[in-house]
């Protein structure tokens, strides 16, 4: 429940096609990596970097450890320093955090959750900023026209799986269903749904105490549900599981730990993957000057499909042989 606290929905963000654009501007040639450490190593400056955390949380964790073993890997052991900090889940704590990063005058903010990145937001203009684990960097940041670049001192990682590829895996598991419904807005993952040939619905929750009429209301009028990377859908799982396994409807998840309570099937990233790549965005920003303001949000470099075992076999759910048990 905790890593819920760093997810936002789904909304209207960029598509895939976005992602994979931004994932080519963002690939290097082995040589231009190779100057960025030479770079690194030959001013040798040490670079105080400030970490906020939102909660310790095994996702989190793995995210931030990968950004860290980024940097002193590009940079230098000695080169570089971390004050790492966690706002036990408090978005108080993080802009008391964050301030006291902007006092102390770091190089560049690591923001690894929803809650953190806001609060730098808030907090400077002029530092680098760079998020990881955040989903929907439109909708944190409340921007309107997104195109992939945030556009000022923010920039980073999205933990948000293919969504082209999550509507696939939907046609590949269940090619004989007609109807999908979303559970919460997810206007992006919808065009593909129509694209594959699905009838889509929209289920709304207004909060948790709907979730159980909602999710029934899904499960009588769908053969498939897909639930993108929502809060209230995450912090209620078995609420969810409760309805759609006795209906025998599977779902679909946005996210590891939402299928891990009520789904059948998601797309995984590696979460110290998605740190690793914000900290080579990191090196790029205070060894080579890179100018974060025209830095595309990144995403995960590789994906996993997994599936709920148990929840399969309930279903009756025979998943391909390229899929990998969750757990």
């Amino acid at each position: 429940a905790a890593m819920t606290m760093g997810l936002a929905a789904c909304g209207s963000s960029a598509s895939t096609d976005t992602a994979a654009s931004t994932a080519d501007a963002a690939s290097t040639t082995e040589a231009a990596e190779s100057t960025a450490d030479s770079a690194a190593a030959a001013d040798g400056k040490v670079y105080n970097v400030g970490i906020c955390q939102l909660v310790q949380h095994e996702a989190l964790d793995a995210a931030t450890q990968g950004f860290k073993d980024a940097l002193v890997e590009k940079l230098g052991e000695g080169n570089v320093k971390f004050d790492e900090q966690n706002a036990s889940g408090d978005s108080a704590n993080c802009a008391t955090i964050v301030n006291g990063f902007v006092s102390n005058g770091v190089d560049l903010i690591l923001a690894n959750a929803t809650a953190p990145l806001q609060a730098a937001a808030q907090a400077t203009a002029d530092i680098p900023v760079l998020g990881t684990s955040i989903t929907d960097y439109a909708t944190a940041l409340d921007i309107s026209d997104w195109t992939g670049t945030v556009g000022n001192n923010i920039s980073g990682t999205s933990d948000l799986a293919p969504l082209d590829q999550q509507a696939a895996m939907i046609k590949e598991l269940f090619p004989d269903a007609k109807s999908v419904g979303l559970l919460y807005q997810c206007d992006v993952i919808e065009g593909y749904l129509t694209e594959e040939g699905y009838t889509v619905a929209r289920y709304a929750f207004t909060d948790t105490n709907d979730v159980t009429s909602v999710a029934q209301s899904a499960a009588d009028n769908s053969d498939v549900i897909y639930i993108p990377t929502d809060n209230t859908a995450a912090s209620n799982t078995e609420a969810i599981a409760n309805v759609v396994l006795p209906a025998q409807v599977p779902v679909v998840a946005g996210e590891e730990g939402i299928c891990s309570g009520c789904g059948a099937a998601t797309l995984s990233i590696s979460y110290y993957d998605l740190g690793y790549a914000t900290g080579e965005m990191a090196a790029k920003i205070l060894a080579e000057g890179a100018d974060i303001s025209t830095m595309p949000v990144e995403f995960a470099p590789n994906v996993t499909k997994k599936y709920n075992a148990a929840n399969c076999e309930a279903l009756g759910i025979t998943p391909p042989d390229d899929y990998v048990a969750i757990g």
